[in-house]
């Protein structure tokens, strides 16, 4: 437990108890992580962050008889956080995305050992045939999600998602080949 999240819980706990500075305290301290977390997903709209904020820490106050004092406070309180967002960008019609590039990086790291019998086109063949060919197109080709998408007769967004989940997946595959 870090010194952050046990400080945060003793004043939770505290505040439960009915002590009100310590809770005015929590909520003080809380609302400068909120913003952080906040600030960080809403670079498009930094004049929703204090709403946001806000929100926050009034379902904090409404739900806080629903805390289990057995456990950590701040996942509880930043899933609250994130339905808060989730909320947000409901009422806007936003839909987040999150770049795909990152998988990449645990196929590229990947290597191997001397006799492994698992290779980048037998990994291939476990996937769907859809999945196959967007990773070939985009990762090995070098075809933008617009033309592998076209190729593969589905929009942009999904072949976005598609090509998320099957380099997700060889990921997953990749990784338990090599931990085994």
């Amino acid at each position: 437990m870090t010194e952050t999240e046990a400080a945060l819980k003793a004043l939770m706990l505290l505040g439960l108890d009915g002590d009100a500075p310590a809770y005015r305290l929590l909520l003080s301290q809380l609302g400068g992580r909120l913003r952080v977390y906040f600030e960080r997903r809403m670079r498009d709209a930094p004049g929703d962050v204090e709403d946001l904020v806000q929100e926050t820490l009034m379902a904090v106050h409404t739900r806080r008889a629903t805390y289990d004092r057995a456990q950590p406070f701040t996942p509880w309180a930043f899933a609250l956080a994130r339905y808060k967002l989730i909320d947000h960008w409901r009422r806007r019609k936003v839909r987040a995305t999150t770049p795909i590039d990152d998988y990449i990086e645990v196929l590229a790291a990947y290597a191997p050992e001397p006799g492994s019998a698992m290779d980048l086109d037998r990994a291939l063949e476990t996937l769907p045939e859809r999945q196959r060919k967007l990773v070939r197109d985009v990762k090995i080709e070098g075809l933008s999600l617009a033309q592998a998408g076209e190729r593969a007769g589905v929009s942009e967004g999904a072949a976005k998602v598609a090509l998320h989940r099957a380099l997700k997946s060889l990921g997953e595959r990749m990784r338990g080949r090599a931990d085994g």
